[in-house]
Parts: structure tokens; sequence; C-alpha cells
């Protein structure tokens, strides 16, 4: 069964995170499933990812935009200025509406694209075909 070694879900919302990791969990399709609960709170996490006692690097980010403390906007400035090796992941923002001015200006971040939540099963499937060539189940 093809299992992405790490999934980090951002967002602020308890319940979302508590739904989001229940539906990775049930699907089985990544190895370790990291919770960060804004923007600072993620770059921390990466920081220890491919340390000899920290998890592997994400190949798979769910940012979610607003979020206090660091909301996506501004995680993924600082992410653009992490080292090269450790910006590989596949960044899916996730929001609950698609404002145009959001998208106008998520044109000119470093995400792979955007998913409106909520998440669900076949949502996570097209990301895992399109990105990652897992094959659509039946």
């Amino acid at each position: 069964m093809f299992k992405l070694p790490c999934v980090l879900l951002v967002d602020d919302d308890d319940t979302t995170n508590y739904l989001n990791q229940l539906l990775f969990n049930r699907l089985g399709v990544a190895e370790t499933l990291l919770v960060a609960l804004n923007g600072q709170d993620a770059l921390n996490q990466l920081q220890v990812c491919d340390t000899p006692q920290g998890p592997p690097f994400p190949s798979l980010i769910l940012l979610d935009m607003k979020m206090p403390v660091m909301d996506g906007f501004e995680f993924l400035e600082a992410y653009v200025q992490l080292p090269a090796a450790q910006r590989e992941s596949v960044l899916i923002m996730l929001t609950t509406s698609l404002n145009p001015q959001d998208v106008v200006r998520m044109q000119d971040l470093p995400i792979t694209g955007f998913l409106t939540k909520p998440l669900t099963k076949d949502k996570i499937y097209e990301v895992l075909h399109t990105h990652f060539g897992h094959p659509l189940p039946e």
C-alpha cells in the first residue's frame, strides 16, 4: 500500500485537525502525521525533521490560510528561506473560501495548489494521484 513518509497538517482549529487526522489514519496513506497549530509551530517542527530523533521531512504539507501567531502566507514567506533540501514538500493551501484577493496572493507563493475545506477522502486521493503518482482507487 502506498504511504507518504510524513504529512504535516497546519491548522489552528482543533476540530479540523482531529477530523483530518482521523481521515488520514483511516486511509492509511501516511507513515507519520504531524500537526501544527500555526505557521510558527510548523516551522519549529520542520527544524527537527530529518534529525536523528526527528521524523522525516514532510512530503506533503496541508496549510490553512488564516491562523493566529503566523498565518499561512507568513509561513510560506519563511518557508522559501529554508535550505533547498527542506523545500521539497508538496504544499497545498486549505481554505474555507476562495477570496479573490487571497487567490491572487497565492499565485506568487510556492504552493502546489489549493483545496477548499473540508478535506475529504476524494480530495486526498486526488492530491496523492496528481502529485505523487498514486493510482486513484476504483
